[in-house]
């Protein structure tokens, strides 16, 4: 409970971070973003003495098609993402994350064949209509919202294809 609770407060403080960062170009903050997750994974693999494990996993090259298909994925959703709160399109930020979930959904249904019980439809069928009455009262088409929709979207479910392709390595 304590880190649901630590990962939301983080995820509603995270615009203001970025909008103290609004003089820096989007480009050079997802960059050091992706420099400083990289080194520290490097420390991390080092450290728990992975790094032959991590070779192998990641030099399969259906793995490997696999990360770069991910890493170009969460790229488009976090410039997308930084680049829209700070030009002030906050609301259709959040509306791109209230689509998410649904479309993540509707991805695991179609693709994956996943199955929802009967009582499942119901509460998805009222966070659709909520999102959809956002969408129309938002006066037009939120590109943004679903540029990060569909890109975080279909990164879960490539990063889904990733397990598998795992177990099959």
């Amino acid at each position: 409970m304590r880190y649901a609770i630590g990962a939301y407060i983080s995820w509603g403080v995270l615009p203001i971070y970025w909008k103290w960062l609004h003089h820096v170009p989007v480009l050079q903050l997802i960059s050091h973003r992706i420099l400083w997750s990289f080194l520290a994974l490097v420390v991390f693999i080092l450290l728990t003495h992975r790094w032959k494990e991590f070779q192998q996993a990641v030099f399969a090259p259906r793995v490997l098609r696999i990360y770069v298909a991910a890493a170009l994925l969460i790229g488009i959703n976090w410039l997308t993402y930084v680049w829209a709160v700070n030009a002030g399109h906050i609301v259709e930020t959040s509306l791109g994350y209230f689509i998410n979930p649904l479309l993540s959904v509707l991805m695991g249904v179609i693709f994956l064949h996943e199955h929802l019980r009967p009582r499942q439809w119901i509460p998805l069928g009222l966070a659709a209509a909520g999102v959809f009455y956002l969408t129309f009262a938002y006066g037009s088409l939120p590109w943004i919202a679903l540029t990060l929709a569909v890109s975080f979207g279909v990164y879960g479910l490539v990063k889904k294809s990733l397990r598998l392709a795992h177990s099959t390595v």
